[in-house]
């Protein structure tokens, strides 16, 4: 029963005596009014005590200044395992003298010290430490009149700082996430192909991607390295879950080791006063991707092993291993092959990270993708710079003939520039060929001396025009020369005309 509650029945049976006394003396009720007054405005002030402390966190204990046991609360109990029925109305004395229940109080020392006093108590029939603050309650003439305990469970805090500690981790996923989601506004890309070589791999993605297996993926620079990876990812269980990008090439290499693994406060000068969470960590139950793994530093692939074998990390300066639950996948644009033998690569790191090998192709290999993906970057961009551009079917056939030496990233950015160029909504030949590295696009009549090329090219440029207009004066007009010019090339060059197409 609530304190407050007794009060009122208290006060119910004073009523009862009231209202019998005012019926033989009628001056009692004066009295009654006044001492009715009082206790309602005692009750209007009145906090009840024991509910309020049974509701904190805290464990409370409190004495006399003698020692004897006044109060402890529920936390108490809950904390210490000790009982109302165990300590009540006994002093701490008599208590500690046992040995069995509490060590390390400070009731007795706030009562001789006199000041606030902290200190760690151990629970002895729980093996369990507290921590411990007493603080005195004097009267009037400064002596101690109480001593209240405010116990917590160390157990509890630790657990509460795992949970700060959590919360900052989840905190860090979170901007990697935002991150990671922002680069991916910016190149948002679907692997986009036709080749049989690529259907291949995407096939292989979908075979792979919703196990564990860690990959290799492998292929010159600008092919769609990362791409593959992603879709790896988001065709994996792990797509809710971050996914952590590592350019290996990017990062100094003083500076890898602790971008990785992270560091513990004052692991080196310069750190952070509160150390840092590294990668792996951050992308712990979800999915890494170390890009350039090539350019990883032989002493780092060490400890990658590790962690590839262990499947567990340790920071910079730090005691303790930290499990992981990760996928990782790994990317590169060089012969891994070759640098073992060169000794710039571990051999028994690449066999661990070439579980399932996937190598793209450069785009002049797979030249059927190229129509497919210029239309798709087309699209993008159109939409990107609010355009309506295409793109006629000579220039197509030109831009399948080049090498890209750079590959799809390099048609991306050629592609971005016509649209962004581009004044006539359509994309032309005569557009194209300028813009074009020339000396990978030549590459064919590379033997021939000037003259001879430029006959091959205008043979070939001129033969396409008839082709597609059926006409001298239509196939002049796109090429930008006189008719009567048509007419000369064509016998010049020897292009047989009726062959091509019935013209006008």
């Amino acid at each position: 029963m609530r304190e407050r509650d007794s009060l009122e029945k208290i006060w119910k049976d004073i009523e009862k005596v009231f209202l019998k006394a005012m019926e033989k003396d009628k001056t009692v009720e004066e009295k009654y009014d006044f001492i009715y007054k009082e206790y309602q405005e005692f009750l209007n002030n009145y906090f009840d005590f024991k509910e309020i402390a049974d509701n904190l966190f805290d464990g409370i204990y409190i004495s006399n200044g003698e020692g004897k046991t006044l109060f402890i609360n529920e936390a108490y109990t809950r904390i210490t395992g000790i009982t109302k029925e165990e300590i009540i109305g006994k002093n701490v004395r008599d208590i500690l003298a046992k040995g069995d229940i509490y060590k390390g109080a400070v009731t007795l020392d706030v009562i001789k010290e006199k000041k606030r006093i902290n200190n760690i108590g151990k629970i002895v029939k729980l093996d369990k430490d507290v921590l411990v603050t007493g603080s005195p309650i004097f009267d009037k003439y400064g002596n101690v009149e109480l001593v209240v305990i405010n116990n917590r469970d160390i157990s509890e805090l630790k657990d509460l700082e795992n949970k700060i500690e959590k919360l900052k981790k989840t905190s860090l996923k979170v901007d990697e996430e935002i991150k990671f989601l922002r680069s991916r506004q910016i190149s948002n890309r679907k692997l986009i192909y036709k080749s049989e070589k690529m259907n291949s791999i995407f096939t292989l993605i979908n075979t792979i991607a919703p196990t564990d297996v860690t990959v290799l993926i492998t292929g010159e620079s600008g092919t769609g390295k990362e791409l593959v990876a992603d879709e790896i990812f988001y065709k994996s269980f792990r797509k809710d879950k971050p996914f952590i990008k590592v350019n290996c090439a990017a990062i100094p290499s003083e500076l890898l080791e602790a971008e990785l693994f992270g560091y513990e406060g004052g692991a080196f000068t310069d750190s952070k006063k509160n150390g840092k969470i590294g990668m792996f960590e951050l992308a712990n139950e979800g999915t890494i991707l170390l890009d350039e793994i090539g350019d990883m530093p032989i002493k780092l692939q060490t400890k990658l092993l590790r962690v590839l074998q262990q499947k567990e990390i340790m920071k910079l300066g730090g005691t303790q291993s930290i499990k992981l639950n990760i996928r990782i996948i790994a990317s590169t644009n060089q012969n891994l092959k070759e640098q073992i033998k060169n000794g710039k690569f571990r051999e028994d790191l690449f066999y661990r990270l070439n579980v399932v090998p996937i190598d793209i192709e450069p785009l002049r290999k797979r030249k059927e993708d190229i129509p497919e993906l210029i239309f798709e970057f087309l699209n993008i961009f159109n939409k990107k710079y609010n355009k309506n551009t295409k793109i006629d079917k000579e220039a197509i056939e030109l831009l399948v003939k080049y090498k890209w030496p750079g590959n799809i990233r390099e048609l991306e950015n050629f592609l971005e520039r016509m649209v962004v160029i581009n004044t006539t909504g359509i994309i032309t030949v005569r557009e194209v060929a300028p813009m074009i590295d020339s000396d990978d696009f030549f590459m064919e009549v590379s033997d021939y001396d000037l003259k001879k090329a430029v006959s091959y090219l205008e043979k070939r440029m001129i033969s396409k025009a008839l082709k597609n207009f059926g006409s001298t004066r239509k196939a002049a007009k796109h090429l930008g020369i006189d008719q009567s010019t048509v007419v000369k090339k064509c016998k010049s060059l020897e292009i047989d005309i009726l062959k091509l197409k019935e013209y006008e």
